[in-house]
């Protein structure tokens, strides 16, 4: 439950709630949220009746939450900051992450990576780590691949972005990038979410391919009550019955969480779509409805890449994508967008409303 409390609400009727909600043998959590407070209460609060917390001085509303994902769709997350000032949530401007889908070796994964620095992407991705549908398709260099990353990295000044799957892989990769990702596959193994949960690294959680927003969300959960409140969801696409596209990239989730979660988004177009056709034009529908960032698998040479080449865009088209993404950003955000970046930096109104 979440008690969102009024504008004026003083410290000292935030102390007063809280120690009212310690005599009724509940946990209150004081939060900062848009200029105000808010306090969570963790503990099943079910068969109290919402007028026992809503007529405490200081509170304006009671929200029940639904669900168990008690954590995960609790107002006010703190912000998550990377190196080189790359931040998610609390209304930051999206961030473009791109890179090739494998890190094939020492020398692409350095020029891929200047490249998408190039184009304006704010962070790299490389896999490492790659589950594949045939144990026939290539699997990645392991630890070899964190290096060549790290290596990147560093050059680059990019922070970086790569999958781990098992809980044995974790410590290794902690040593050389600076976000875990768990893929689709894997976002029901609790094992590695338990493990991730023990991890200050922040968290990109991809959505499974046929789990529900709920679902999504409990998975979340998990590796937030171990412990780690970084987490950042990913909608990648799911699987229906149209064969037009590689899946159904579902961005009405986008909105429905950003309804109930203060968690960052990421929307994935290139496995949401499969098609590099459509990676373009589905970047721009996921910033125009809220998504706080983007992750695209950017090759330079997409028809020779070792996986997922047919989805992958060149970096010429990743710095068109990017220019979309600052573009749409400050025509629905231009308060935001100028307290972040300067006015003068905006582009032209006329230019932001050709663009959708």
């Amino acid at each position: 439950m979440i008690l969102i409390l009024q504008k004026e609400a003083s410290q000292e009727q935030v102390e007063a709630i809280c120690c009212a909600l310690e005599r009724m043998k509940l946990t209150g959590e004081a939060l900062s949220s848009g200029g105000g407070t808010v306090i969570t209460v963790l503990e099943d609060v079910t068969e109290i009746s919402s007028h026992v917390f809503s007529q405490l001085p200081g509170v304006e509303k009671v929200v029940r939450v639904q669900g168990e994902a008690k954590l995960a769709t609790k107002i006010g997350l703190p912000l998550i900051e990377l190196k080189n000032g790359v931040r998610f949530g609390a209304g930051q401007a999206p961030v473009v992450i791109g890179g090739p889908c494998s890190v094939e070796g020492q020398a692409q994964i350095l020029h891929n990576a200047r490249r998408v620095k190039d184009a304006g992407a704010r962070m790299l991705r490389g896999g490492a780590y790659k589950p594949r549908s045939s144990p026939y398709e290539f699997q990645g260099l392991g630890l070899e691949a964190l290096q060549y990353l790290a290596e990147a990295s560093q050059q680059t000044s990019l922070p970086v972005v790569s999958e781990v799957m098992t809980p044995e892989q974790v410590e290794l990769a902690l040593s050389f990038v600076d976000m875990l990702q768990v893929g689709a596959r894997n976002m029901y193994n609790y094992e590695l979410l338990k493990e991730l949960g023990k991890s200050s690294h922040p968290i990109l959680l991809k959505r499974a391919f046929s789990a529900t927003i709920s679902e999504w969300l409990n998975a979340a959960e998990y590796i937030m009550s171990g412990g780690n409140q970084k987490v950042i969801l990913c909608e990648r696409g799911i699987r229906t019955f149209e064969t037009a596209t590689r899946n159904t990239l579902d961005l009405s989730a986008v909105a429905v969480v950003k309804k109930s979660s203060s968690l960052p988004v990421l929307v994935d177009p290139s496995h949401g779509t499969g098609r590099k056709d459509l990676v373009r034009v589905m970047s721009r529908a996921a910033i125009a409805c809220g998504a706080d960032g983007l992750i695209i698998e950017v090759h330079d040479c997409p028809e020779k890449a070792f996986s997922d080449g047919h989805q992958a865009i060149t970096p010429e088209m990743l710095k068109e994508i990017v220019i979309d993404t600052q573009q749409i950003h400050a025509l629905f955000n231009p308060v935001a967008t100028s307290l972040q970046a300067g006015s003068d930096s905006l582009p032209a109104v006329a230019g932001r409303a050709a663009v959708c």
